[in-house]
This record gives C-alpha cells, structure tokens and sequence, in this order.
C-alpha cells in the first residue's frame, strides 16, 4: 500500500501541493493537543514536542544514511532557532487568543517570507504585492479590533512569530539543493531540546497524567509529519503554487475551534480572518514565477 501510494505522488503534476495538504491537516491536529494543553507551560510543550521529533528524526536519518548533521550547516543551526523561537510564540498566542485569530496571525508568515526573500533569495516584489501586503495588516487589524480576546501583546507576539517563521522558511529553501527534508527537520529539535530542556528545569514544570501523556506524544509525531511534508512541498515546487492550500488550515482551527472550545468568532473578526487570507493566496498567485525550480535532492 505504501509503495502505491509513493507511485501515485510522483506521477502528480503538482506533488507540492499535495504535500502541503497534509502538512496543514497534521499541523491542525498539533495546534488542537496545544490548545487543549493549556495548562502546560509553552516552553515544556515545545520541549516535549521536540524531543518526539528528535528521536524520530534519528531513526529516519539513519535508515535513509544521511549525514547525521547534514551540509549546509549555518543556514540548517539558522533555521533550527528561528523555527523553536517562531513555534514558541505561536503556542503563545494559541494559550491566548482564539485558536482561528491565533492561526491566521501566524499565516502572515508568508508575507515576511516574500519580504525577506528579497534579500536573502534576490527575488523581486511587483507593486500590486505591496497593496496585498497592506490589505493582509489592514485584516490583522480588524481581527484585534472587534475581539477583546485579542489583546496587543499576544497580537504582537504572533506577528513576531510569523516573521520569524519568515526567516525559517527561507533558510529551509536555502537548503534546497544542500540537504534532505529530514535532515532539515532534525535541526529544529536538535537545537530545542536542549533549551527547552534547560526552561524546564528552571522555570515551571508539571507532570503530565492520563491523557496528557498522548497528546504529548501525538502532538511530538504529527509535528514530525507537518515539518517534513511542508519542507517537501517548499522543496518540490514554488511557493507561489502551494502556500494558497496551506490556508485550509484556518478552515480546520476555526471549526476546532467552534466544535471543541466553543470559541464564538465575531462577524467582524471573520472578515477580518477573510481578507488576510485572501491577500496572502493573491500575492503568492500574483507572484507567479517564471524561472525554474532549482533542483534538489529527492523528497521521495
């Protein structure tokens, strides 16, 4: 079963966007056991998380025989700590704020990937992508604006984690030709467990119990999923084409949200949530580039 369905993946015109499906779909259940967590402190989430994914990332890397620490390592140890400090602040604001506002906010992301590929890739903004940009904050606002769950601090905090997760994700595709997607997720928790180790046995700490303990570990596997199917997708094709699919993932944190949290969204925050994922899908379509794909190593 498996190998048909590895068959079926590479006879599909558009993989990437395949990938990133199943990217969001893991993602949403991670966000679900976070907000569920509440209880727990952010870091020993993050902690707990991390050290799932280094022990599967491990195995991974041995049973395909990549090199433990991979090739390019600057930008591999830069993706690493930008990606813990950008996931620490996300787990923030998903404590914090409704689940829906939280995931939206963090999906400006791309915006900050865009704007700082200009720099670190030499890829060129049109001037219709700067109203777009314009018009995803002018969303952001109306989400804080009509939801005093929303308070400034953790509104902040999530644009700090979405321009993070920006440099992130550049540095995952500065390791487009230099290293697999496994090794590239190995570097996020390799660098998070020992700080996040080190949080924990300074700051607060609580056992889990019963339950607790699976949504930990669900929670550590599923992120494991999610990173490796979205540094699949970022490697298999342009951004432009998949990160639009990536926003099925406010669908699933707005109906988590309802069904589970009972968390009411008003009128206004909803089109507020609307227009910056509008604004972000037409930017990546508007971007629409022409060159080709550099090549990289299979994702396979």
């Amino acid at each position: 079963m498996m190998a048909y369905c590895k068959a079926y993946f590479r006879a599909l015109k558009y993989k990437g966007i395949v990938y990133i499906l199943i990217s969001s779909l893991t993602y949403a259940v991670v966000n679900f056991c976070v907000k569920y967590l509440h209880d727990f402190p952010t870091h020993e989430i993050v902690f707990f998380r991390s050290l799932v994914s280094v022990a599967i990332s491990i195995v991974m890397i041995r049973q395909l025989k990549l090199p433990m620490f991979g090739n390019n390592k600057k930008w591999l140890i830069i993706r690493g700590f930008t990606g813990m400090c950008a996931l620490f602040l996300f787990f923030l604001t998903i404590k914090h704020m409704p689940l829906a506002s939280a995931t939206t906010i963090q999906y400006l992301s791309p915006i900050f990937t865009v704007l700082l590929a200009t720099q670190m890739q030499g890829e060129k903004v049109k001037k219709l992508q700067w109203f777009l940009f314009g018009l995803a904050f002018v969303g952001v606002l109306l989400i804080k604006g009509f939801d005093n769950r929303v308070s400034l601090t953790y509104l902040l905090l999530g644009i700090l984690s979405s321009l993070i997760s920006g440099v992130a994700y550049n540095a995952i595709m500065k390791c487009r030709k230099t290293d697999h997607p496994v090794t590239v997720v190995f570097y996020f928790p390799l660098i998070a467990v020992p700080i996040m180790g080190a949080a924990c046995w300074v700051f607060d700490w609580k056992t889990p119990h019963g339950l607790e303990w699976l949504l930990l570990l669900v929670m550590g596997v599923f992120t494991q999923i999610a990173q490796i199917y979205m540094t699949k997708a970022l490697h298999a094709d342009h951004s432009s084409r998949i990160m639009p699919f990536k926003y099925f993932g406010v669908i699933y944190a707005l109906l988590i949200g309802i069904i589970w949290f009972g968390e009411f969204v008003p009128f206004a925050s909803l089109m507020g949530i609307a227009l910056v994922i509008v604004a972000v899908i037409a930017n990546t379509l508007v971007k629409n580039p022409n060159k080709k794909l550099p090549r990289s190593q299979s994702v396979i």
